[in-house]
């Protein structure tokens, strides 16, 4: 049953991300008198369809995307040239470039419009989450001593080595004194005081210790225009931090920590399980991620059309059409790679000998994370 669970969220999330980034397109077409040809979720032949209008709406087999077909908007001029006008006014390349750049960046504004919505339903619902300051585990991390001594989420501490323990921070706190040194803990569940004893690791950089633990989260409320403007707080916050992340790790030459399609899944599984404001909110930061990601200016990619159709506006001509041709083909091998990439590093983390890794890189945070 819980599979099930499972996997109905999977479908529902990637549903709804896709259906939304292709509404955008539709909509922003269809508002601009462009035949559009066929709406489908999915990719690959048609499963079922209807007729409506003009339009064939459709689901296909391959649930990994959608499309939004425009009249004209494959089409080449032969020779040399990159798409130009064809006769059909209405076709996708009859219309000005400034119009093109509107249709396609429509998708990934759907995306960032979606997430938006949903940060914000979840802070008007459920309050706005922050760190409890007493000194009660959250949530554990696998592998490290807290977990393998047997402490569980809702065990409150209240001493360390001793020392009396009255909040989070002086938790942390003690806990950071004794990276190596294997310290008393003292802990209450269901009214039982017990004792446990454990080895807290050496943190590799600061060297403080830790036992792999983190606070409970607590939910403050939250008014109707203050969600609306956290949830704009929220889509603007994760856009620069993973904008900050990916420039950091190209100048320092590393690999990204990036999460593919069995990765996102196992994440997803798990939201389905934990309820419906989790669920919610994971939707809204794939959102987030799908939309961001496709404005990139990678070829492919709606930002990579966006600037397609811009440099045609700045010189008053279309790209050439073999410099299209190559750059798409340049950028389909980019998106591979990525997409290999993440697949691979799925499955590195998925091994069972590979130690698993805080969430916040082992850093201590404005709650310590001990």
């Amino acid at each position: 049953m819980s599979f099930l669970i499972g996997a109905l969220g999977i479908v529902v999330v990637f549903g709804v991300v896709i259906f939304i980034h292709e509404f955008g397109h539709f909509v922003v077409a269809k508002r601009a008198n462009v035949k559009v040809e066929r709406f489908s979720f999915g990719l690959g032949p048609e499963m079922v369809g209807v007729q409506w209008g003009e339009t064939r709406y459709c689901l296909a087999w391959i649930p990994l995307g959608g499309e939004v077909r425009m009249a004209g908007e494959t089409e080449y001029e032969e020779g040399d040239k990159a798409p130009s006008a064809p006769p059909d006014p209405r076709s996708f390349f009859a219309q000005s470039w400034q119009r093109r750049i509107g249709i396609v960046l429509a998708g990934p504004l759907m995306n960032y419009l979606l997430a938006f919505v949903l940060f914000a339903s979840v802070a008007y619902l459920w309050g706005e989450p922050r760190p409890s300051h007493e000194p009660v585990i959250g949530e554990l991390m696998e592998g490290y001593p807290a977990q393998q001594a047997g402490l569980l989420p809702g065990d409150r501490i209240v001493a360390v080595a001793g020392a009396k323990i009255a909040r989070w921070e002086d938790l942390a706190g003690e806990i950071h004194r004794f990276p190596g040194r294997p310290i008393a803990l003292e802990f209450v569940r269901d009214s039982e005081t017990k004792t446990v004893q454990l080895t807290p690791k050496a943190d590799p950089v600061t060297r403080i210790g830790l036992i792999g633990i983190a606070p409970e989260t607590v939910y403050h409320k939250v008014a109707f225009f203050p969600a609306l403007r956290r949830g704009a707080e929220q889509i603007v916050g994760w856009s620069l931090f993973t904008v900050h992340y990916l420039g950091l790790k190209i100048v320092r030459r590393e690999k990204p920590d990036l999460a593919g399609p069995i990765g996102i899944a196992t994440v997803v599984a798990k939201a389905t399980k934990a309820g419906l404001k989790d669920f919610l909110y994971l939707i809204a930061l794939i959102s987030v991620g799908i939309g961001l990601f496709n404005l990139f200016p990678i070829p492919m990619l709606d930002g990579g059309h966006a600037v397609f159709f811009l440099w045609e506006g700045i010189f008053r001509k279309p790209l050439h059409r073999k410099i299209m041709e190559r750059a798409n083909a340049v950028g389909l091998a980019l998106l591979l790679g990525i997409l290999l990439f993440a697949t691979y590093s799925d499955i590195q983390r998925l091994r069972p000998e590979k130690e698993p890794v805080p969430a916040d890189g082992e850093a201590v945070h404005a709650v310590p994370r001990p």
